[in-house]
């Protein structure tokens, strides 16, 4: 029997989930969960998470899989949450110990840049067996150095690549980020069969409702690629000067101080509270 996909859509980040089951052997796979955070009060909360938790116990599933497309920067994973409630390994491409590099210095974080806080890290081509199924991991980086998508039974699991077709694609602006690059995954990913489908991370619908897979087919008329008449040198043209209006997404601190690190919260303090950093710019006062 083919797998099954449930979709979970979480409205305050734009951002899907989903869960991936085989129904014979009663197992499941979990892709990008997200933590409830809340910024001006430093809320961590797990509706949205327990609502993936719910939906295993329920179906009597055992999980098998968390499967990371890139270390997020508008989210916190909820894989350490979802671990803890049900096992599972996490699993992310191996290009996040170039990402643990780039932010812990950013942040001055003291940790391990291998890659060790996660169970798995795929490389190109690699299989992850998936009950009768499994699944292949493709980088696809631009967007970040370690962008990977999932490819299972004619369904690619894309992370931050495209968005909708008429949203375009994903940002290039922060460290490791290469709009060529980029470029080359997009062509890639739509060098696939026509009848593949394109499971989106996020969506940011205007008067439509959220969508989450789109066909290869579609995905090629996508506003982006059409745009830039399918040349790179004017994609990585229109996609720079997009990035350069951008700002910077508002759960990035937290979000990638965390998901660097699987996710997992930093040890409470003497006081017995758990601390995040947040960097200062401060402007030279010339006056």
């Amino acid at each position: 029997m083919s797998i099954e996909i449930k979709s979970f859509y979480h409205d305050d980040t734009g951002t899907w989930s989903y869960i991936l089951l085989d129904p014979d052997q009663k197992i499941a796979t979990i892709i990008d969960p997200v933590i409830d955070f809340d910024l001006s009060s430093g809320q961590v909360s797990y509706q949205s998470a327990n609502q993936l938790i719910d939906y295993i116990k329920q179906n009597s599933l055992s999980l098998q899989w968390i499967l990371e497309t890139h270390a997020h920067a508008d989210h916190i994973s909820a894989a350490q949450h979802i671990k803890q409630a049900l096992g599972g390994q996490i699993v992310i491409g191996e290009g996040i110990k170039e990402v643990q590099t780039q932010f812990s210095d950013f942040f001055n974080i003291d940790m391990p840049i291998d890659g060790s806080q996660f169970d798995r890290l795929m490389k190109s081509g690699e299989k992850l067996p998936f009950g009768s199924n499994s699944f292949t991991a493709y980088p696809t980086p631009g967007h970040t150095n370690d962008s990977m998508s999932y490819l299972i039974e004619g369904n690619l699991f894309i992370g931050d690549t495209f968005f909708h077709p008429d949203t375009g694609t994903a940002r290039c602006d922060f460290p490791g980020g290469d709009a060529d690059k980029l470029f080359d995954s997009l062509q890639f990913l739509i060098s696939f069969p026509d009848d593949h489908k394109l499971w989106l991370c996020h969506d940011y619908p205007d008067g439509r409702e959220p969508e989450t897979g789109i066909s290869v087919a579609h995905m090629k008329d996508n506003v982006h690629l059409q745009q830039a008449h399918n040349s790179k040198q004017e994609f990585v043209q229109i996609r720079t000067k997009r990035d350069s209006t951008l700002a910077v997404p508002k759960l990035i601190y937290p979000s990638v101080q965390l998901n660097i690190r699987a996710a997992e919260l930093p040890a409470p303090e003497s006081n017995g509270r758990n601390y995040l950093k947040l960097p200062l710019f401060v402007e030279n006062d010339t006056n």
